[in-house]
């Protein structure tokens, strides 16, 4: 017998339980059959609330932007610095307020479209400084981190046999990532190669190993899941 909240096993004659102090709850068998839940459906939550909230944020977030782009005008007569306010806010609602004007979060769809807003903001930076870092450095480094994300992403969510090998090997694949974040900064701004990113290849990749030969040791295998629920 174990406690229906926390999972503990309990003893034949206990009352509550030991951890959580829920109380135990034994049918009786002899007696006439109970229904002991509700034949009605529970009514369906009101959303009024939550678009509510997210009006008033948007309508904030619509005047600081407002109220940004007004100050240069009559400050500088052009958009000046309030661009880049702009461009953070519509940013930050795509990523914090969008997702929940849909009834369930899926991070499949929602993640490349918050990537991609970022990308876009990089490149609004990078055209008006006048720099030339966004195709050789910003572009490349967003994406391999968009797929470096919906990676981790897919494997939490949908994968269940196998897990731990491909967490292994996306661990290993996140270090040489960074060695290709080294590659881009040493071609867009002439830095030299290899000062921190061998650092970050040995780090996840001693993980990703351990990981992988654990995946074929069931003593360990059995701790791990038990221990992080993995």
């Amino acid at each position: 017998m174990y406690c229906v909240r926390c999972g503990v096993k309990l003893a034949e004659n206990s009352a509550e339980c030991p951890l959580c102090h829920t109380p135990v709850m034994i049918p009786d068998e002899g007696g006439p059959a109970v229904n002991r839940y509700s034949d009605l459906y529970p009514e369906a939550e009101k959303d009024h609330g939550k678009y509510l909230l997210i009006g008033l944020l948007t309508a904030v977030m619509i005047a600081v932007g407002v109220a940004c782009l007004i100050h240069c005008l009559k400050t500088h007569g052009n958009a000046d610095w309030s661009g880049y306010v702009l461009m953070g806010l519509g940013l930050a609602w795509v990523c914090l307020l969008f997702p929940f004007l849909f009834p369930r979060f899926r991070p499949m769809i929602f993640l490349p479209i918050d990537f991609a807003c970022l990308a876009g903001f990089l490149l609004y930076i990078c055209v008006k400084t006048g720099g030339n870092w966004f195709l050789s450095f910003a572009f490349p480094v967003t994406g391999l981190v968009a797929l470096e994300t919906l990676a981790a992403v897919a494997l939490f969510r949908y994968i269940r046999a196998g897990r731990l090998r491909c967490l292994s090997v996306l661990l290993m694949l996140i270090g040489a990532g960074f060695m290709l974040v080294e590659l881009f900064q040493h071609i867009t701004f002439g830095t030299p190669m290899f000062v921190w990113s061998l650092y970050c290849v040995c780090a996840f990749g001693a993980l990703g190993l351990f990981l992988l030969i654990t995946s074929f040791v069931p003593p360990l295998r059995a701790w791990i899941r038990k221990r992080f629920f993995f």
